[in-house]
């Protein structure tokens, strides 16, 4: 069994980068002046992965959310990992959006990924356990041409590569 390689397919949030782009958000809200007495807001729970955000109108909360990403892009956390919500009208004239982040992968999602890897028809085998999906192979190239495939072909929230042994 030592002549095989494997690797993990997840799909995770770097949870402590993550508090740090919402915070620094945050803080451009309270200082920019376009934000001055508007009602414009973050709150991020980490258990539940998901972010609050609250703004005076659709406009405004689009900015934030475009705030929010660069943040998050400048901390190496993916943007593709925000599933927006529906945007719902708050009290006071203000509007509201519940977003959350993409963690783990979906046993749908799962099984697409391994019928995209037989799909290849390389010498590899994958197999789906619980949140991530493990690929082995006797060749390392192959694992590799099977990572390639998947940053170009895969589903449209990040995919990382685990455990590569």
């Amino acid at each position: 069994m030592a002549d095989n390689h494997a690797f993990d397919i997840v799909s995770e949030v770097n949870t402590a980068e993550m508090h740090n782009a919402v915070v620094q958000a945050q803080h451009e809200i309270a200082v920019r002046y376009d934000f001055k007495g508007t009602k414009a807001s973050i709150e991020y729970d980490k258990k539940e992965n998901k972010l609050t955000l609250l703004a005076d109108n659709k406009g405004q909360l689009d900015t934030v959310v475009q705030m929010l990403k660069e943040k998050m892009a400048k901390r190496g956390v993916a943007v593709n990992a925000l599933k927006r919500g529906k945007i719902e009208e708050a009290t006071h004239d203000s509007v509201r959006e519940v977003v959350t982040l993409h963690v783990g992968i979906e046993t749908d999602d799962a099984k697409k990924i391994v019928k995209q890897i037989k799909g290849l028809g390389m010498k590899v085998q994958s197999q789906i356990m619980d949140s991530k999906v493990r690929v082995t192979a006797k060749k390392i190239d192959e694992l590799q041409a099977v990572i390639a495939y998947l940053k170009e072909n895969g589903p449209e929230y990040p995919l990382q590569f685990n455990n590569f042994t």
